[in-house]
């Protein structure tokens, strides 16, 4: 799908499961190993502006990052919140910023995105960083001709827009291939929680595939919400053993800041 557009998006509720897990997962792996492949396949832009016109359409980012932020988080969130701190409202990292700021110099980074208006966005946003590659390409096919090098410990992120059934059906699909393909490498899978519980049958088919972690969060619902969201998990395989306890202590203290 080439309609999606994360900037409408950006510091959701969605975003800042999402962003602190990963976050959490991208320190400790450059405590562990200084030569990282970390590979996305569903990249977006890399940058947002909570001020700009697409986040504040829906104006999303007020009930997730911004509500942060401004009342005072809990201690679990707060290595990623700092990181936010510092950039400021108009250059709210993404996930490739992430990896750009959180992993060493001797790292590679290699960026997948296909819809054009994101790819040129992304470009833009990255600069001329000489660890990374931004391709303008399908993510599920041309992450799996990618391997590590030998010192090097493989990372790939996975965050598709699940606007169809088919966007569940291509990554229940794909990822038996990425594990099988990296067998010592990371994989983290970015999984939405819906309100009619449509990904529960494919969550479970998930934890079934290898050794990983669930970290997810569900917000309380509206009656005249609209929106199919009420929660973001993160599935990792493979991560490294000191992210799992903080990546669940922010899943835990985000169920408990959501429902206060």
């Amino acid at each position: 799908m080439l309609s999606y557009q994360h900037g409408f998006h950006a510091g959701n509720r969605a975003d800042v499961l999402k962003h602190a897990v990963l976050h959490a997962i991208l320190s400790a792996a450059a405590k562990e190993c200084p030569n990282t492949l970390y590979v996305e396949t569903h990249s977006g832009r890399g940058r947002y502006d909570l001020d700009g016109a697409q986040a504040t359409k829906g104006g999303e980012a007020q009930d997730g990052v911004l509500s942060l932020l401004e009342d005072g988080a809990p201690k679990p969130l707060r290595p990623w919140l700092d990181l936010v701190k510092q950039r400021g409202r108009g250059d709210y990292p993404g996930s490739p910023a992430l990896a750009q700021q959180l992993l060493p110099s001797s790292s590679r980074m290699i960026f997948f995105e296909k819809h054009p208006t994101e790819h040129k966005e992304l470009v833009k946003a990255l600069g001329t960083d000489p660890r990374l590659q931004v391709k303008h390409a399908d993510g599920y096919s041309g992450a799996l001709k990618l391997a590590p090098r030998s010192s090097e410990r493989m990372i790939c992120f996975v965050d598709p827009s699940y606007e169809t059934s088919r966007d569940i059906d291509a990554l229940a699909l794909w990822t038996p291939k990425a594990l099988k393909r990296w067998p010592k490498g990371t994989l983290i899978l970015w999984l939405p929680l819906f309100k009619d519980g449509r990904e529960i049958e494919f969550g479970e088919y998930l934890t079934e595939l290898d050794d990983c972690f669930v970290a997810g969060a569900r917000w309380p619902m509206d009656p005249l919400d609209e929106g199919a969201l009420e929660g973001s998990a993160i599935v990792a395989y493979r991560a490294p053993a000191a992210a799992r306890e903080a990546s669940l202590n922010i899943a835990s203290a985000l169920q408990s800041w959501w429902v206060r």
